[in-house]
């Protein structure tokens, strides 16, 4: 049978992240690809320029409609903007039971626009992270969930315990903003750190890199996949999503993420020699 994944997030007009990117992923990866959307953005490769939230009632009757009928294997969150939100979406991998839930503690856009009111903040530790199997913070996104400041690998393996105290099973903190030629995500399951390293890829090409390996992520679980095998199969999909992003857009370009299929795209061009 096959495996089915739900992305709870918001739209991005832009194509590049949000529950566009997540789809897109599920689709390259093999699973079946479900979404509830929490807001509609305008968005593009620049920047955030509007938000219109979807309201709670119908973000949960979104889930609840999937679940019924679909079922979920896996399932991420995204974008969920509102304290509101946050509180019918963790309602409703309670009342269904959903398991293998990946949350992408999304604050703030690429362009450094804010995706998540304030108010929210103390919503998403207390009600959703504890619900979470695997959380996927990136260190802007650590240092405000921690109140410290992330710089090097210990600051880090630091930053994981604490996030792991509020009750997610694993932490995934990745290395992407520390500076050096070789990107370290530090993975830390309660018990003992992973580390896993990456060739930094020199490109502005970024936008929706957190949705894609959250995503990607969540595709492997649906599959059968354990966390750690997930999270390390994710993080090479996601290598190569970078390696082979698109110049599209006069701010930060989207993600290759077709790049693993027969057919894929190179810079606005169908590449079929793959």
């Amino acid at each position: 049978m096959i495996a089915k994944a739900l992305t709870i997030a918001g739209s991005d007009s832009g194509g590049g992240a949000g529950i566009q990117a997540d789809l897109k992923t599920f689709t390259a990866l093999g699973v079946y690809g479900m979404s509830a959307i929490t807001a509609i953005t305008v968005q593009n490769t620049v920047g955030v320029f509007g938000v219109h939230p979807v309201p709670p009632d119908i973000v949960y009757g979104q889930i609840k409609a999937v679940a019924e009928d679909i079922g979920i294997d896996a399932l991420k969150t995204g974008m969920l903007f509102s304290q509101e939100i946050i509180e019918v979406v963790s309602q409703a991998i309670k009342d269904f039971k959903l398991n293998n839930l990946v949350v992408d503690p999304v604050m703030i856009a690429k362009s450094g626009d804010p995706l998540l009111k304030e108010s929210a903040r103390k919503t998403l530790l207390e009600k959703l992270l504890p619900l979470a199997l695997i959380v996927t913070p990136n260190i802007p996104e650590a240092e405000d969930i921690c109140k410290m400041e992330i710089k090097s690998i210990e600051d880090m393996e630091k930053a994981c315990k604490i996030i792991h105290s509020l009750g997610s099973k694993y932490i995934v903190l990745k290395g992407g903003h520390l500076e050096g030629d070789v990107k370290v995500d530090v993975i830390y399951d309660g018990k003992e750190f992973h580390y896993l390293k990456a060739k930094s890829i020199p490109t502005k090409n970024t936008h929706g890199t957190g949705c894609t390996f959250s995503a990607a992520i969540t595709s492997f679980l649906a599959k059968g996949e354990s966390p750690i095998d997930a999270i390390k199969k994710a993080r090479e999909y996601i290598q190569g999503a970078i390696e082979n992003s698109l110049s599209l857009g006069k701010g930060h370009g989207p993600l290759n993420h077709t790049w693993n299929l027969p057919v894929s795209f190179s810079n606005n061009r169908v590449n079929t020699s793959k």
